[in-house]
């Protein structure tokens, strides 16, 4: 795919805090693509400085052909932008947000409504153009800001956090709208922390501490894990999970609604070790699966080896 944000070495500093270090990669036309990381992890900042809303204290990259750092005011009219916070205003309506938003954009006459009556249809508002904002609930906020930001129709569209706050039905609706926006050949860059949304995406980048430590497809860093994973189930869970997850071949042990699920070091005899321990310690009857490896375990591993 032909890039259409291209970053490298990006960095930001304020003052003795580095909160991007040297970042570099590249978003595809018309890839879903993810920033996963933990609050204060750098994503907000990023995509404030691809936005042309923060100048980056070095490195350099590229929007829609554009210079992050000379060429800001090009690169907002060729966005869509929906900040972490709520921006919009409660005073107003729906239809009166989205005329002023549209009006920003220079959208005037039939444009306007044209696009005020599409980004109303694709957010499923319709019936409340003329709710005042202070009123709806979150989940339509949200479909509103995303709406706001797409009015313009650009060809690319940042969402920091979009889905934070918002139950988890209002989540899968909201992702069905992005996936419909991807489907018109449109580029999504996506933050978030939920492991659920990530795997929606085509690729993600893992970002602890402003850096970048694994990227990829969801399926492609799950398939390169290093670990084995076992799901165990037996009827003494918590005493088995107290004992199992100090093992020296255990790398990790966590408790699954009444499953443990392990990760281990080594080959074919993990197994063979396993059911040693649970035969000499007495826990019977018991269930071994090796299973996939999550998304989770994937970011936990990889934070936890970072951080080492």
């Amino acid at each position: 795919m032909d890039p259409i944000v291209e970053v490298k070495d990006l960095t930001k500093k304020f003052g003795d805090f580095t909160a991007v270090d040297k970042i570099s990669f590249s978003v595809g036309k018309g890839e879903i693509f993810g920033f996963l990381g933990p609050n204060g992890a750098g994503k907000s900042t990023t995509i404030k400085i691809l936005c042309g809303i923060m100048m980056p204290t070095s490195g350099e990259g590229r929007v829609s052909g554009y210079d992050i750092i000379t060429q800001q005011n090009e690169i907002k009219n060729v966005i869509g932008y929906m900040s972490q916070r709520f921006s919009l205003y409660e005073d107003l309506t729906i239809r009166e947000n989205l005329e002023f938003f549209g009006s920003i954009y220079g959208l005037e006459g039939r444009t306007i409504r044209d696009g005020i009556k599409k980004v109303a249809a694709l957010a499923g508002i319709e019936k409340r153009r003329d709710d005042l904002v202070r009123n709806l609930p979150a989940g339509i906020k949200q479909r509103l800001a995303l709406g706001a930001a797409i009015l313009h129709d650009p060809p690319i569209l940042f969402l920091d956090e979009p889905t934070s706050g918002v139950d988890p039905l209002m989540r899968r609706n909201f992702w069905e709208i992005i996936y419909r926006f991807s489907e018109e050949g449109r580029t999504i860059f996506v933050t978030t922390h939920y492991m659920d949304e990530a795997e929606h995406c085509n690729r993600i980048a893992l970002i602890i501490s402003g850096e970048i430590i694994a990227l990829d497809s969801p399926d492609a860093l799950k398939k390169d894990f290093p670990y084995r994973v076992y799901s165990i189930a037996t009827k003494d869970f918590i005493g088995a999970f107290k004992k199992i997850r100090g093992l020296d071949f255990v790398i990790e042990a966590a408790i699954f609604g009444s499953d443990i699920h392990i990760l281990c070091e080594g080959g074919s005899r993990i197994r063979k070790r396993i059911d040693s321990f649970f035969r000499e310690s007495g826990f019977h009857p018991y269930r071994i699966n090796a299973v996939m490896p999550s998304l989770e375990d994937v970011f936990v591993s990889s934070a936890r080896r970072f951080n080492l």
